[in-house]
């Protein structure tokens, strides 16, 4: 069978520490190995996506390279008993555009063990529109209300309210009845963040203040998606046996605390790893996010671009200026 010729986003270091980034075109055999080749219809840019679309080593380590850590499409060619061509597939996560060929890109080649079968009531552009973001988002939350915190328990802190993680954040817990209190971004993004479902919001300063072991107790559970000396503030406000999420570290990852969150007041921290979350959970989650979590309201902070607009795009996103989620459409669906 002649292998096919596709699009892709490569990234090239052109010299040391220089780095260069266009759409070319490549060959499926080039792909890494794996037992799974998806035609990729849909992926979605993430801040990790842009780190290694600058050439960051941290996350990709060999160029050229292509991003991309979200990807859904169909299963062109199959050597795994799970899948068979002509299967709607989402891969978000693992290694998936870090050092293996990712997303920005008319193909993927990965083992059957990063597939997530497209649940039934989930289009492939819908999940996309949640990709790593939201399953980041609907993982924390999951965690929060498995650690008890209810709607009644009080109010809920999304930290870095504004971005991919934290706008589908407040989203799913207003939906689910919470009152989400948002951290502010950089910018005042206060009305986009009340459409969302938040009661109220709050500014980096405001969440940032406070240089004392405790603060007085405000919040019963928090998603935080930042880290530094707003999860640690978070931390120190949060009321007894409340529970934190940590999924990021955006802000710093340094974390200036003490016990006495942990021993006074009985406060749960609890770590987010999306990138190498079991199976059995990660298809769960997306099980929420296609029936219970699908809501139709994640429409306002999505837009939808092309492979070919996608460069502009990151580097709007490395200076901070890019708000939301960003799909990116490389096919159209069927």
């Amino acid at each position: 069978m002649t292998e096919a010729k596709f699009k892709a986003l490569v990234v090239n270091e052109i010299e040391k520490g220089v780095f260069h980034r266009e759409i070319k075109e490549r060959k499926t055999e080039e792909l890494p190995s794996g037992n799974v080749l998806i035609r990729v219809y849909y992926s979605s840019l993430n801040y990790k996506d842009a780190l290694s679309a600058m050439g960051n080593k941290g996350v990709t380590r060999k160029y050229p390279h292509t991003p991309g850590i979200d990807a859904a499409g169909i299963v062109e060619k199959s050597q795994s008993d799970l899948f068979k061509p002509g299967d709607k597939v989402i891969v978000t996560s693992y290694d998936l555009g870090m050092n293996t060929s990712g997303g920005f890109s008319e193909f993927i080649r990965v083992p059957d063990s990063w597939v997530v079968p497209l649940p039934e009531k989930l289009s492939l552009k819908q999940s996309m529109m949640f990709g790593t973001a939201g399953f980041t988002a609907g993982l924390s939350i999951y965690k929060l209300i498995n650690s008890g915190i209810t709607p009644d328990s009080g109010e809920i802190l999304v930290t870095g309210a504004t971005g991919g993680v934290g706008s589908i954040a407040v989203s799913i817990l207003s939906q689910e009845g919470y009152s989400v209190c948002a951290v502010n971004g950089l910018n005042d993004e206060s009305d986009y963040l009340l459409s969302l479902g938040a009661k109220s919001v709050i500014s980096i300063e405001e969440a940032s203040a406070g240089n004392v072991p405790l603060l007085k107790e405000r919040w019963a559970g928090c998603i935080d998606t930042v880290g530094g000396n707003i999860l640690a503030n978070a931390i120190k406000s949060t009321k007894q046996h409340g529970a934190v999420t940590c999924c990021g570290n955006a802000a710093s990852h340094d974390l200036p605390l003490n016990v006495y969150p942990f021993i006074l007041r009985g406060v749960s921290l609890l770590g987010i790893d999306s990138q190498q979350c079991p199976m059995d959970l990660r298809k769960k989650i997306w099980d929420k996010i296609a029936e219970k979590w699908n809501n139709p309201e994640i429409n306002k902070f999505v837009s939808e671009i092309s492979l070919e607009l996608l460069s502009e795009k990151i580097d709007l996103m490395l200076k901070g200026k890019n708000k939301g989620r960003t799909i990116v459409k490389i096919k159209e669906e069927i």
